[in-house]
């Protein structure tokens, strides 16, 4: 059975145990402790970068939650998470560089105040306006449809979905764009976000652990 490497409170991680529940795919997860457990010898031979998500399927690793949705589309294709025309492909991909490209190292000063660090002004407004533009370009991306490539959810809406949701949390109100407001709403009454919604009570728990990793970034 494919093993399934995460922590609850990693985006990274979420969106990868989104689309095992959406492909049904059946996995054995295990949960890696994000106050040492990616340090030890056993997890650091899976992913020697030391972090998750990571998966091993019959004896075959993969880590980088692109590269495993990548991998999973492949090797699973039943339940069909990436469109087919090349229009579609071109969005789903777009949303997904983005997101990680842009959005989520954008994020990163938004978080500071959130766990008690201090930010400079000027990177924060910076990090805003970043900010901004994404949410305007997947505002006028997403339109009328009920997901980004269509009617259907693919990978775009599982890896912006996992980022997206969380900024009013960080200050970022979402009642400027209503067509993504709607998205993140249809995205919420999913099983698979329901299952993977980090508990208020493992945020908290985690606050202590995000604090350092921003400590050590700055």
């Amino acid at each position: 059975m494919l093993k399934f490497y995460f922590n609850p409170i990693s985006v990274n991680a979420r969106r990868v145990w989104v689309a095992l529940l959406e492909k049904q795919i059946p996995f054995e997860p295990i949960l890696v402790r994000l106050d040492g457990d990616q340090f030890e010898y056993d997890f650091t031979a899976i992913n020697p970068l030391q972090r998750v998500p990571a998966i091993v399927d019959n004896n075959f690793r993969v880590i980088e939650s692109l590269a495993i949705l990548d991998y999973l589309e492949a090797k699973y294709p039943m339940r069909s998470l990436l469109p087919t025309t090349p229009e579609a492909i071109a969005t789903v991909r777009m949303v997904e560089l983005i997101a990680v490209n842009e959005l989520q190292p954008a994020t990163l000063p938004l978080t500071r105040p959130f766990v008690g660090l201090d930010v400079e002004p000027q990177r924060l407004e910076v990090a805003k306006e970043r900010v901004t533009a994404v949410m305007q370009f997947y505002e006028t991306l997403l339109g009328e449809h009920s997901y980004f490539a269509g009617e259907s959810i693919t990978l775009a809406d599982i890896v912006a979905g996992t980022l997206v949701p969380s900024l009013p949390m960080f200050g970022v109100s979402l009642e400027a764009y209503p067509q993504l407001k709607v998205w993140t709403e249809r995205l919420a009454q999913r099983e698979s976000w329901q299952q993977t919604t980090p508990q208020p009570e493992a945020i908290a728990a985690a606050l202590p652990i995000v604090r350092k990793i921003l400590e050590q970034r700055s």
